[in-house]
């Protein structure tokens, strides 16, 4: 019989395998960056205009958890998650290269939906992917290095447009009234989301399946029924200090969806005095957002790298809790800044806070879930994510205007306020300790 060996992976190689991850992240980069803008361009409502981010908690919500099933089911010569994230990086790529043609509002927001389909097949597949691939003492460097090219990813991403004002004016509008710097920047996320995946398949492939995996996997048909069926049994098993992260969870992406969405409206009221997207006053306001988006996805870059002995040192629980701490503290204070230096200043806490979501969590999950069921758990976490997107996007048109009063900067402060009590909930999480608790069963 064959029997599994997992081999610990040097570090280039764990590198190399979330390469991919690069291209994935650029393209989020390019829409936490671009969609408010964009809409903004094509006439939207700022009260309403969450109803337009639809797309990404409702695609996440309905494709994570069926891809992850599907993926933990699934045995092809090219592996079990790797014709998943091709198949969304392709996806991705086409709608990023359509999206600033877009005319209308209907039409950007249509192309969103796509684009974050794409994203989310891709998305789950790839964190199982990391955590199948990965013995357990690794597997902290593997999601804090996928939180690092997060980071270094939307830092360039977000800084694309300011780069491109150097060789095309940053009025240079299509007849869309988007911005052609904005067009490029797209083109370029469309090559890279493809090409990365490509590059990291290719350089560290899937294991392939022992003789008991594959018996396993003959018993697990893929088939829709079983697959939901799967998923309703996974819910129902779901361990404890999985259960533990939702309120975390909960507060830390309504906190962070928020920001996306109103972070360029609100320094073009505090920076600019301005609220009127048609003004160059306001394409200012987004360039210089997309400074500061590029300068705290670099510090999370950063952060992501010097978190890794931090986490093996206090654990994965308390690490993360002073990042949303952090994060919260940033986004109280911004609404008060009268200079973009000062902005720039404050994307420090928003960038420890950017490292901790994209890396910390992930080694709670994975020191929680069994290791046969990766992918399907993945996938369901992912709804700890596109459920508090959700919320966001359909109680803030209601409490914008009578609750907010209608300024973006106290969206901030709210969202502030939730990191906070994001960082409490996570000290009750029975999850994330400095030895994994696989670590913990074999000295035991």
């Amino acid at each position: 019989m064959q029997t599994a060996v997992k081999p610990r992976l040097p570090l280039l190689r764990i590198i190399e395998m979330n390469i991919g991850f690069f291209g994935l992240q650029f393209s989020f980069g390019l829409q936490q960056a671009n969609m408010g803008p964009i809409y903004g361009f094509l006439g939207a409502d700022e009260a309403t205009m969450p109803l337009l981010w639809l797309a990404g908690p409702m695609t996440g919500l309905i494709i994570q958890p069926i891809v992850g099933a599907m993926s933990d089911r699934t045995n092809t010569r090219f592996g079990r998650r790797t014709p998943y994230f091709l198949i969304g990086a392709i996806i991705c790529t086409i709608s990023l290269f359509l999206m600033p043609y877009s005319s209308t509002l209907w039409m950007a927001a249509s192309l969103l939906w796509i684009l974050d389909a794409g994203n989310n097949i891709t998305m789950e597949p790839y964190r199982a992917y990391v955590a199948d691939r990965l013995v357990p003492g690794q597997r902290s460097v593997g999601f804090l290095t996928q939180s690092a090219f997060t980071g270094l990813a939307q830092t360039l991403s977000y800084l694309a447009p300011t780069l491109l004002t150097a060789f095309i004016a940053q009025d240079v509008l299509d007849d869309n009234g988007i911005p052609v710097i904005v067009r490029i920047a797209f083109i370029i996320g469309a090559i890279l989301s493809i090409s990365t995946i490509v590059w990291s398949v290719w350089r560290v492939p899937e294991l392939p399946m022992t003789d008991d995996e594959k018996a396993a996997l003959e018993q697990k048909p893929l088939t829709v029924k079983d697959t939901f069926a799967e998923i309703v049994k996974a819910i129902r098993d779901m361990p404890k200090p999985m259960r533990q992260l939702a309120l975390a969870m909960l507060c830390q992406w309504y906190a962070m969806f928020a920001y996306w969405q109103y972070i360029t409206f609100a320094v073009g009221r505090s920076l600019y005095v301005t609220s009127d997207p048609s003004t160059a006053a306001f394409r200012e306001a987004t360039l210089t957002t997309q400074q500061a988006g590029a300068l705290y996805n670099f510090i999370a870059f950063l952060g992501a790298l010097l978190l890794i002995p931090i986490v093996a040192r206090i654990g994965a629980r308390i690490a993360h809790a002073i990042c949303l701490s952090a994060s919260g503290t940033a986004m109280l204070l911004i609404p008060g800044v009268e200079t973009p230096m000062a902005l720039f200043v404050l994307m420090l806490g928003i960038g420890i806070g950017w490292a901790g979501m994209m890396g910390n969590t992930y080694v709670m999950l994975a020191d929680s879930i069994p290791a046969d069921r990766n992918g399907i758990y993945m996938g369901i976490f992912n709804m700890f994510i596109v459920i508090p997107m959700l919320f966001q996007t359909l109680t803030m048109p209601l409490i914008y205007n009578p609750v907010l009063g209608g300024d973006p900067r106290n969206v901030l402060m709210l969202g502030g306020a939730l990191m906070f009590v994001g960082a409490i909930a996570t000290l009750f999480v029975d999850a994330g300790h400095r030895v994994p608790r696989e670590q913990k069963a074999l000295a035991g």
